[in-house]
């Protein structure tokens, strides 16, 4: 088996851009082996799950190929409705389940007490899994709920596991989710963390306290407090234009963290235009501004329009009024409707 190894799921049903073949491919020998690896580096494989020009695959898996007489999905997730984690399974796993999710059987437990010997006999019946059988699935869901609790998971999915002639157990894949919350308790795992390249400006942001989420407009924000950064948004939207992006600095911020930010902003090649939205009441706004004025320092000046309050900046434009700063900054981008 080879696998193409990216951040999205539905491989099994993805086509890549050079052959349109699928992301899991089954190869007999070594040249098949070769073939199928060099359609695969290098070129983009496109999923349900990936953005529509797809991912560039530059990893792969390369497993022995077994036998399969069943497929059976497993998972652990945390129901937030109800407070406490479920277990998902259903024997219809593999690449078929998102479309067959209605046939997963849900058993909810405490997660100090596991998987009860109810749930496990219930399961026992309903999938027909003989008494010898019963002790490796026991094994594997027992294992489950233990790093689930221990690693702060929010998600473990083994799909599919399978049931091989001889009645052997294998999971020939596995998928799983963390607690971002937990990165001080997780800090071993979340190092192993790999990351999309546009993912590697919100991960150095967040190193420096930042809050900084792309999105798919072309005007750069600059502001302090999650609410302010909404209302920012909302209100370029009004006036016809799309952010790009949602980048709140925090009320602790420095001059450090405001050279990020403009750093950021900077190697944005979308950006057509920034609106700086400082509140004063939680940060120094003498601090931001000499901020700024040593951000445009070192870039050179500003490449794109910034509105801000004061200035006697080039190509900063000076806007004390929340409301016309942004329709200025939509119509100096062009993008008013």
């Amino acid at each position: 088996m080879v696998k193409a190894q990216v951040l999205a799921g539905g491989r099994g049903k993805g086509k890549f851009t050079s052959d349109g073949n699928s992301g899991v491919r089954i190869v007999s020998s070594p040249t098949q082996a070769f073939e199928s690896a060099s359609n695969m580096l290098g070129h983009n494989l496109i999923t349900n799950q990936t953005p529509p020009e797809g991912l560039v695959v530059n990893k792969l898996y390369i497993y022995k190929a077994i036998d399969i007489a069943d497929e059976f999905y497993v998972a652990i997730t945390f129901d937030r409705d109800r407070y406490m984690p479920v277990l998902l399974i259903s024997d219809d796993g593999g690449v078929n389940i998102e479309s067959n999710a209605s046939r997963l059987q849900r058993f909810w437990f405490p997660l100090p007490h596991g998987i009860g010997p109810e749930i496990t006999a219930y399961i026992q019946a309903q999938f027909g899994f003989s008494d010898p059988e019963m002790a490796p699935i026991n094994h594997i869901l027992h294992q489950m709920v233990k790093l689930f609790q221990a690693k702060d998971a929010t998600l473990l999915e083994l799909n599919p596991l399978v049931r091989t002639p001889d009645d052997e157990f294998f999971c020939l894949d596995a998928k799983f989710n963390f607690d971002n919350s937990a990165k001080f308790r997780q800090q071993k795992l979340f190092a192993m963390e790999e990351r999309l390249p546009e993912e590697e400006d919100e991960y150095e942001a967040s190193q420096l306290g930042l809050s900084y989420v792309r999105l798919d407009g072309n005007i750069g924000n600059i502001v302090n407090g999650a609410g302010l950064a909404m209302a920012t948004n909302d209100l370029v939207t009004l006036f016809g234009g799309k952010c790009a992006n949602f980048l709140d600095v925090g009320g602790g911020a420095t001059k450090e963290t405001l050279s990020k930010a403009f750093e950021i902003l900077n190697k944005d090649t979308r950006i057509k235009g920034v609106l700086i939205n400082i509140y004063g009441g939680i940060v120094r706004c003498d601090m931001i501004a000499e901020s700024i004025i040593a951000a445009a320092a070192s870039m050179g000046g500003f490449k794109v329009p910034v509105v801000i309050e004061e200035s006697g900046l080039e190509n900063l434009n000076v806007e004390p009024d929340f409301e016309l700063a942004a329709e200025r900054i939509v119509n100096l981008t062009g993008d008013s409707s």
